[in-house]
């Protein structure tokens, strides 16, 4: 499945791994799992360091010469290559992206302490995309605005689960969303139809894969 909004493509979403294209540009945010045909990448974000979003070998197998790599200062450290640390509320520009650091926290689960990792909002082409990374619904995300797709993880466990998701969508408001990181790894059982009959008009669901 492919979503398209104003001369950018997400391709690719499978657990938390997303592809987009921007005109010429490639983007990868946590490549755990990689189309069979990946191709390059010009830019490849990380929002932490845990094994299901942070894969050196497989961000090695995307990455060309002039790859950008942005993510935490723990991944910073384990990664050789162009890279560049994000922090919370910082924004960097590279290759005609914008790419904001997010909080990414769990409030009442031990898996994602704050401090931990970050979400991302990926600005391109006048669009606005928001990675949430591993998080609960947090207080933060109502600062969030003209998010024009938010990618949310709803498997519960480590992350918000359905319930939680919603209200999310309720805060953010954007004009799609798409459910992550669930049914790939144990423990993320959840049902995108449910997310998207309870999101109902709040906002569009796109669902890539069940």
């Amino acid at each position: 499945m492919v979503l398209e909004l104003g001369g950018i493509k997400i391709e690719f979403v499978k657990h938390a791994s997303t592809k987009i294209v921007s005109g010429s540009k490639v983007i990868y945010i946590d490549p755990y799992v990689l189309p069979s045909s990946p191709g390059k990448a010009d830019l490849v974000l990380v929002t932490h360091e845990h094994y299901d979003h942070f894969d050196p070998a497989k961000i090695k197998k995307i990455s060309k010469g002039s790859t950008e790599i942005m993510t935490n200062e723990r991944c910073c450290a384990k990664l050789d290559g162009n890279i560049s640390t994000v922090k919370v509320r910082q924004t960097i520009e590279k290759l005609g992206v914008s790419v904001t650091g997010v909080q990414a926290y769990n409030i009442s689960k031990p898996y994602h302490p704050k401090g931990l990792g970050i979400g991302f909002v990926v600005e391109s082409r006048g669009k606005r995309i928001y990675h949430a990374g591993d998080t609960d619904f947090i207080p933060e995300m109502n600062e969030l605005k003209n998010i024009d797709v938010a990618l949310l993880p709803i498997g519960g466990t480590y992350t918000m689960n359905v319930d939680e998701a919603v209200r999310a969508v309720n805060a953010i408001k954007p004009e799609i969303v798409v459910p992550i990181h669930y049914n790939v790894v144990d423990g993320t059982e959840a049902n995108p139809e449910e997310f998207k009959e309870k999101v109902g008009s709040a906002a569009k669901v796109e669902i890539f894969y069940r």
